[in-house]
């Protein structure tokens, strides 16, 4: 019926229609990485917001052949309607993201050594990082602790409106090609250097809805960090000038902290 594939990576996304009722067909081609993801998700953490309606529901996948197939969830994108502006909008996903958050939890002894190595890792790829920010970043990583016990959570790993969609006032999720077990303090990354700037009332409304904010300000400032180097460097990639002049804003923010 539709292509909703986003054009930037290699992954089909289809609206088809069999038997009266509409669902997403996904691929990931040769490069994907993210289709093996999404089928954990759905296997192991997506079903406390899909049995509520509030999420697409599995109906078959092979992570081999890097296909999966869900139910439909019908609705709008918030992105870039009246919805993506509006405290309740925040409020909800604040709701469901506890809710997503609140169902498992464990100890990852690996993760600030791991993610560390990623964040030096994207530094010596191709980007436009000017050499002052590129220097400053290293000095800053090199200061990060080599291994810390870290609590982590089932996360979605691109939380923002992109992938809320809105039907009858009712917000629900899509897109999980980027989860996994995080902290939960990662969930709210996107939406700081986003929607969140300048628009205080949802950032309250938000954590209304939430509860509690998770993590410290130093585990806070190296996600940044981490966050604002991987959004540089993966939008040069792939061509999304846009992205990538948010990923330099992020670095120059990052950095003052």
């Amino acid at each position: 019926m539709r292509d909703l594939s986003w054009g930037l990576v290699g992954t089909t996304v289809l609206e088809v229609v069999h038997g009266g009722e509409r669902y997403v067909v996904k691929a990931g081609d040769g490069l994907d990485r993210q289709l093996a993801r999404e089928v954990r998700a759905h296997g192991e953490w997506v079903a406390v917001w899909s049995v509520r309606g509030r999420a697409p529901g599995l109906v078959w996948a092979d992570a081999g052949a890097k296909v999966l197939v869900t139910r439909f969830l019908p609705g709008v994108l918030v992105e870039g309607t009246g919805h993506e502006f509006r405290a309740g909008t925040y409020r909800q996903a604040g709701e469901l993201l506890a809710v997503f958050h609140g169902q498992f939890s464990t100890v990852d002894e690996d993760f600030e050594a791991r993610t560390r190595a990623r964040a030096l890792w994207w530094l010596d790829q191709p980007h436009r990082i000017d050499a002052d920010s590129l220097a400053r970043l290293r000095e800053v990583i090199a200061g990060w602790p080599a291994s810390s016990s870290v609590v982590v959570v089932p996360t979605h790993g691109d939380w923002q409106p992109r992938n809320w969609v809105v039907e009858d006032g009712v917000v629900g999720v899509i897109d999980f090609g980027r989860a996994d077990l995080r902290p939960a303090l990662t969930d709210f990354a996107r939406l700081s250097a986003q929607q969140f700037r300048g628009r205080p009332e949802l950032e309250v409304a938000f954590f209304e809805g939430y509860g509690e904010r998770p993590g410290d300000s130093g585990a806070w400032g190296r996600h940044c960090v981490r966050e604002a180097i991987g959004t540089a460097v993966w939008a040069h990639q792939v061509g999304d000038e846009g992205f990538e002049r948010q990923g330099l804003r992020m670095i120059a923010e990052a950095l003052e902290m």
